[in-house]
């Protein structure tokens, strides 16, 4: 028979080789095919880098304007009639009419676009002429003083409303391409075919009489609160004489009538050093300070929060020494003072409760920020009515744009120094959008710039800064509250910590979990136990996050503070519950072990871990009264007991851990050989006792070090023990845990039996018992597979959402503590996403976290293949 022979044979040489045959070709079909995936697998490939590199760029496109500098987008000047006097200033809130009103009462309005005057008004001050006058941020409420010793209050607004096409009137004039007037309203044609009206509406109260008749009021501040039936308004005035008086007027309205009904009361302030001439004055908000700056830039503090009893509680010099007082005012929400010295700083304090602080009441006056310094001396300003910026002039015509929090300059504008005349003034527009400097002599200069993003600069975003209410310099996150004043702060550090504080608490339950459990079932129990528990296993892992969060937040989270000491114990026993039944184990008959071993021993597992929960359980309030005083929320809030009992119990492993080494160090060999030379029962027993023995020992050693610590002062609550709260890090990192359990023992399962059985068998040969064996050899040989798999259950806990938008808090704090909540990177734009407005800072920064998750999880993906190609180098040696 003959034909092509495959069969091996033997050539020259006495070695073998495989002959194949002569006419034998691989098929076309097969060369294709393995071509056309060789193409697929390297296209794929290359889209799989594009695509990451494409998510990456486009998260830098949107973040990137967050760090942009503002631009001036127009500037223009224009000539007024000159006004004398010139007190107030405003702006409609789209810049198209302006206002100035000066100390006669005289109301001037312009067209802001082309500078054309308007029609002016008059404000009912009869023949006075003010001699002080304040206002609001907004200034739509503003306040005379006369030098009769009266005081006028006046309420000035623009009012806008939106027209249909022909609403507009016939005969305007045109004033612009898309601006009318008829000379006092201006009409302003805008998308959707409407019509913008913009007319400008005064109101001025009765005559308050304040200081004594023919004593002029020479400085007032005034502030607005109460409710909307019970509006009040307080007032201070310092008058010719030096006298100051605060006064409130409670005004009740009954909302069936609409008839109002004023209660005035007023207190006269202690009083200042005879011949202090008065500069400014501010009021807070809540009318609870008083605060009187002095020429020489001295500021005089007094506490008002009982009206009747005002007190001086503090004077300080808030200019650099030698300096006079330039400008003095409040940033918005009248919590801020900025102080403007005759040197061109600028400086801005907080009023904090200061322990041993030189006051009466306890508070003082802190320097909190120091800003960039002007070239000359600062002589006007104006605050925004949205966010923490002001713009300052200073006499050489500087005019500068800032933001108070993060102490940044945005914009550097310059005015012809010929036009900073007296009494010019600042004027920034209601939107942050734009700026005008006015003289009384008629002087307009104008800008319209964009600043989209003043509140994000790296420092900002990654440094400490000192927010209004804070204490101190810190890391804050908070993008919304329900107050108009309030100013957003966007640092990611909390959001990274949280991130990191949640990742590691997860891996923490879930790395000895699945790597034990991984190693057991790879190297201890019977292939049919394997094959029914890893199937379950990876059913786990497509169980939904949500419902994991729904029941952390909703079922385990509230079991966990009500049992808090049971789930505590827990953690002890049901280690301590499998060591034992271990030690147990090798004191049974080896025909009887034998005979269980395989489903009957898996199975008493359970039982065993059944047990010590329920012991956990009916302990639980014993061990609650023996280590935390018998109240585990009180204890974490140090309201009760010592740290000692729980030092002990924390230290009692590492102590155990230390007497293993001193043991095995000194007697383990000779220990080891003599267990050999028993009996497998009667070496059980004395193991034990061994084991006992250690733990009774290393726990005198935990307790006696734990003594020692709190001797010399240390308390382990306020760090990573502290007070206790529902949803919490501990709640997060087991059931994230739990989640994470699964990706790590199916890899790091599947690693461990692809290494070779030959090792495992040459151990066992050598003597080494299947626990060394699988330690010692079949561990580290797969320590690549064990590392990898770690590492992607590790992206997996930082990329988590759901379940900590759920069981978290969401808070976002920097601080250690197990039982307080956190935030992560994942989480806040989870939360955040909804409320951000498209282009907005919010929803940039919200692209910034994902950016810095993006680049976390891709420096430790990094670092964690460099070092799994070490393990896995160190395994190709063995």
């Amino acid at each position: 028979m003959s034909g092509p022979s495959s069969t091996p044979s033997q050539s020259a040489t006495g070695g073998y080789k495989r002959l194949l045959p002569a006419d034998r070709k691989t098929r076309k079909s097969v060369l294709v095919a393995d071509r056309c995936a060789n193409a697929v697998i390297t296209v794929g490939g290359l889209l799989v880098i594009f695509a990451v590199l494409g998510i990456l760029l486009f998260l830098g496109k949107e973040a990137m304007p967050l760090f942009g500098s503002g631009e001036v987008q127009e500037r223009e000047n224009a000539v007024l009639a000159p006004m004398p006097g010139l007190l107030i200033t405003g702006a409609d809130e789209y810049q198209t009419v302006g206002m100035r009103i000066n100390a006669s009462g005289r109301v001037s309005t312009f067209h802001i676009d082309t500078g054309r005057s308007l029609d002016s008004g008059q404000l009912d001050f009869g023949d006075a002429v003010a001699s002080a006058a304040g206002a609001t941020v907004s200034r739509r409420d503003v306040a005379f003083g006369f030098a009769d010793g009266s005081v006028r209050f006046a309420h000035v607004e623009f009012v806008t409303t939106v027209l249909p096409a022909d609403g507009m009137p016939q005969g305007l004039s045109q004033l612009s391409e898309s601006d009318f007037t008829d000379g006092k309203v201006v009409y302003r044609k805008i998308a959707g075919d409407q019509i913008r009206r913009i007319a400008l509406q005064t109101t001025v109260k009765p005559p308050v009489q304040i200081a004594n008749p023919g004593v002029a009021i020479k400085a007032i501040a005034f502030a607005l609160g109460g409710t909307v039936e019970r509006p009040t308004l307080s007032y201070v005035t310092f008058d010719a004489n030096g006298v100051g008086r605060l006064s409130r007027a409670d005004t009740r309205i009954n909302l069936m009538t609409g008839q109002e009904s004023v209660t005035v009361r007023s207190a006269t302030l202690p009083g200042l050093p005879d011949g202090t001439r008065v500069a400014k004055v501010l009021l807070s908000t809540q009318a609870d300070q008083v605060y009187v700056a002095i020429a020489d830039g001295t500021v005089h503090r007094f506490d008002t929060r009982d009206f009747d009893k005002p007190m001086l509680a503090e004077s300080a010099k808030l200019t650099p020494d030698g300096e006079s007082l330039g400008i003095f005012a409040f940033l918005l929400g009248n919590q801020t003072l900025v102080v403007g010295g005759s040197d061109g700083s600028l400086n801005m304090f907080f009023r904090l409760q200061v322990e041993n602080a030189p006051t009466s009441d306890g508070f003082q006056m802190v320097k909190a920020r120091e800003l960039e310094k002007q070239p000359a001396g600062i002589v006007a300003y104006d605050v925004s009515q949205r966010r923490k910026t002001l713009m300052t002039l200073d006499r050489d015509g500087n005019l500068w744009f800032r933001y108070a929090t993060s102490e940044q300059t945005l914009l550097k504008l310059n005015v012809d120094r010929a036009s900073v005349e007296a009494g010019a003034q600042v004027l920034m527009m209601p939107r942050d959008d734009g700026a005008m400097v006015l003289g009384p002599g008629g002087k307009v200069d104008r800008w319209r710039y964009n600043v989209p993003h003043p509140e994000t600069t790296f420092k900002a975003i990654f440094g400490k800064l000192w927010y209004e209410g804070y204490s101190e310099p810190g890391y804050t996150w908070q993008s919304s509250s329900g107050t108009d004043v309030f100013e957003p702060k966007f640092s990611l550090v909390p959001l990274i910590f949280g991130t990191f504080k949640a990742t590691l608490f997860s891996l923490i339950f879930a790395i000895p979990i699945a790597l034990l459990a991984a190693i057991y079932t790879s190297e201890f129990v019977h292939r049919r136990v394997r094959g029914t528990v890893k199937p379950v296993m990876e059913m786990m892992e497509s169980l939904p996050t949500v419902v994991l969060g729904f029941i952390a937040a909703l079922i385990l989270a509230p079991i966990v503070e009500s049992w808090i000491a049971s789930v505590l114990l827990g953690f002890i026993a049901l280690p301590l519950g499998l060591m034992v039944a271990a030690y147990a184990w090798q004191m049974l008959p080896p025909e009887l072990a034998l005979r269980l071993n395989g489903f009957p021993k898996f199975s008493l597992m359970f039982v065993v871990l059944a047990l010590f929960a329920w012991l956990s359980y009916a302990l639980g309030p014993w061990f609650e009264q023996t280590l935390f005083y018998g109240d585990f929320k009180a204890w974490v809030n140090r309201d009760i007991g010592s740290g000692t009992p729980f030092m002990g119990l924390v230290l009692w492993p590492l102590a155990y851990l230390l007497c293993s080494m001193v043991f095995g160090r000194f007697l383990g060999t000779g220990y080891r050989m003599h267990l050999r030379s028993l009996g497998r029962e009667q070496a059980g027993r004395i193991d034990a006792l061994r084991w006992l023995a250690m733990a009774l020992v290393s726990g005198l050693l935990s307790f006696g070090f734990a003594l020692l610590l709190t001797g010399i002062g240390y308390d382990p609550r306020g760090g990573v023990i502290d007070t206790y709260v529902q949803r919490n890090a501990l709640v997060v990192g087991m059931v994230m845990g739990f989640a994470v359990i699964p990706n790590i023992y199916t890899l790091a399962e599947d690693a461990l039996n692809a290494v070779p059985s030959q090792l495992r068998a040459a151990s066992l040969a050598a003597g080494a018992t299947p626990w060394q064996t699988a330690i010692w050899v079949v561990l580290p040989t797969a320590m690549s597979g064990v590392f990898a798999a770690v590492m992607i259950g590790m992206g997996r806990a930082v990329g988590e959402t759901m379940i900590v938008v759920m069981a978290a808090g969401n808070t976002p704090v920097l601080e250690w503590n197990v039982f307080n909540g956190l935030r992560t990177l994942s989480a806040n734009i989870a939360v955040e996403l909804p409320e951000a407005v498209v282009g907005g800072t919010l929803y940039r920064m919200l692209f910034l976290a994902a950016l810095a998750l993006f680049v976390m999880t891709f420096v430790i993906n990094t670092v964690a293949e460099v070092i799994r190609q070490r393990f896995r180098k160190r395994a190709f040696q063995l």
